[in-house]
């Protein structure tokens, strides 16, 4: 993902060369201010993910869902002039086998966001990534977002981001890449105590529409898929202590994740370390 950092916008270019000449001391140390971060996180954790037995049924012969353990690696930093969040899961670590027909039954995940403020607004220009690749069927797919992006804390502590933009989309394995309609969507958090514990609130919500039809053809197992698309999760964190964080999460999407036509839905139960 791309960074860039621009100059104060009251500075004249006058003024920029001077103070680069004069004051190098000064410069140096603006740089290093505009590097330092505000806030940073950083998590490793173990994660399963459970299919509901409906999920199981419907999609048998509709890009079959099966449960799966998932190491993830997490973290988000944020600057005065913008922040950045990604992680990188490695699905089905221990088994790189399927039982049925022997095929690699790895798989990776991806995603990787940022907001880019816009001045003092709350407005911000929005950047995501998320790739996905299935090493057993030699399939691959980038999904990239840029548009704008919106950030307001609410009295109560409650966060909200959302989002919206142009989607376009790369596919390996003879699969459709090109402009991929657009996507709108939020992430919001929320902190609280309860029995004398530290809890949060989470929900991430991804809206695809417009989508290509060449691509809800050929992207899909039974497709074509609908133009509209639908993806998220909502959870509930208990933070026993700052180094430690348990979750469960209820996972739900409609033609997404490959299956034309079918909602799909999962509880993922995670455990986390934290190291910053």
């Amino acid at each position: 993902m791309p960074m860039s950092l621009a100059p104060p916008r009251a500075a004249s270019l006058a003024g920029l060369l001077l103070g680069a000449v004069a004051l190098p001391a000064a410069a140096d140390d603006a740089s290093t201010s505009a590097f330092t971060p505000q806030w940073s996180f950083a998590n490793a954790s173990i994660n399963y993910l459970d299919w509901s037995d409906g999920t199981e049924q419907r999609t048998a012969t509709n890009a079959a869902k099966g449960d799966f353990f998932y190491l993830e690696l997490e973290g988000g930093v944020g600057f005065d002039w913008g922040e950045f969040y990604g992680f990188y899961d490695f699905e089905n670590p221990q088994n790189d086998t399927a039982e049925e027909d022997g095929r690699d039954n790895r798989r990776s995940a991806a995603k990787l966001t940022s907001h880019l403020y816009l001045g003092d607004t709350p407005f911000s220009l929005y950047l995501h990534v998320y790739d996905f690749r299935d090493y057993g069927y030699d399939s691959e797919e980038q999904d990239r977002v840029a548009g704008l992006g919106y950030r307001h804390t609410f009295a109560n502590g409650l966060w909200v981001k959302p989002f919206i933009g142009k989607a376009w989309v790369e596919s390996g394995g003879g699969g459709y890449s090109g402009e991929n309609g657009y996507m709108a969507g939020w992430v919001l958090g929320y902190d609280f105590q309860a029995f004398g514990e530290d809890f949060s609130l989470s929900n991430w919500h991804e809206q695809t529409f417009a989508r290509d039809d060449d691509y809800l053809d050929d992207n899909y197992v039974n497709g074509p898929a609908g133009e509209t698309g639908t993806n998220g999760a909502v959870g509930l964190w208990w933070h026993p202590a700052d180094v430690i964080t348990t979750g469960l999460q209820y996972r739900y999407s409609n033609n997404k994740l490959g299956t034309a036509g079918e909602y799909q839905n999962a509880m993922i139960y995670t455990l986390k370390v934290n190291f910053l």
